[in-house]
């Protein structure tokens, strides 16, 4: 998980590994921590995100815990190559972020929660790393299908980032895009800190609250 010496760059799409037609690999489906589906098709009503923050070891225990969240799963997304493998990712040649799929039922959570959530696990402002973890797939980013929900994703952006600023960080470099293809990890990766309760994590938050939006949220055009 740890990579300080290689310059974090997105590769061009022309250049991208060229993956495969199907997974190279299968998994169990099964969340070990909360005996849910991890994947679909999910129950009428459940909501999804894909979050990128980091290595996604942490970042998926994070969500786990949360209230109101049915499963989570991580895989990779946000980029080029199809069905890429951990090795490929790891390469930086394929473009894909390190995501967690997050399966929430909006009855007893909600998206905003969620992203606040997000915000304040990590440092947002880091560009392609988090902490000693450096490159691409260790990007900052937000993928929802919904063109109003992105727009709210935006506008709490908007309020954290003069917080952040007030206390000596940079501009939030977090990508908010509709959710791509995603593509599951390998099983290993599933779940691992529950696994291996003294494994890596390298997240970390700035301690800063994050503000909702104190203004009504203008929707993006349609698409």
């Amino acid at each position: 998980m740890f990579n300080l010496f290689k310059k974090p760059t997105m590769p061009k799409a022309e250049d991208a590994l060229p993956g495969r037609d199907a997974p190279a690999f299968q998994i169990s489906g099964r969340h070990v921590v909360l005996g849910t589906d991890m994947q679909p098709p999910f129950a009428s009503g459940l909501k999804q995100v894909q979050f990128g923050l980091g290595c996604f070891w942490g970042a998926e225990r994070i969500f786990w815990q949360a209230p109101g969240v049915v499963t989570t799963a991580v895989g990779y997304a946000a980029g080029y190559t199809k069905n890429p493998t951990y090795q490929e990712v790891c390469s930086g040649q394929t473009g894909h972020n390190e995501v967690v799929l997050v399966v929430y039922d909006p009855a007893k959570t909600s998206l905003a929660a969620l992203i606040k959530l997000f915000f304040e696990s990590h440092d947002p402002t880091q560009g392609m790393r988090q902490g000693n973890d450096v490159g691409s797939q260790y990007r900052s980013g937000i993928y929802l299908a919904d063109a109003e929900e992105r727009a709210m994703a935006a506008a709490i952006k908007d309020e954290f980032e003069p917080v952040l600023q007030a206390r000596g960080f940079g501009v939030i470099t977090t990508e908010i895009l509709p959710a791509p293809e995603f593509y599951y990890a390998e099983e290993y990766h599933q779940q691992y800190l529950a696994k291996n309760p003294l494994g890596y994590c390298g997240l970390g938050g700035t301690g800063l609250a994050c503000p909702m939006p104190a203004k009504p949220v203008a929707t993006e055009p349609a698409e």
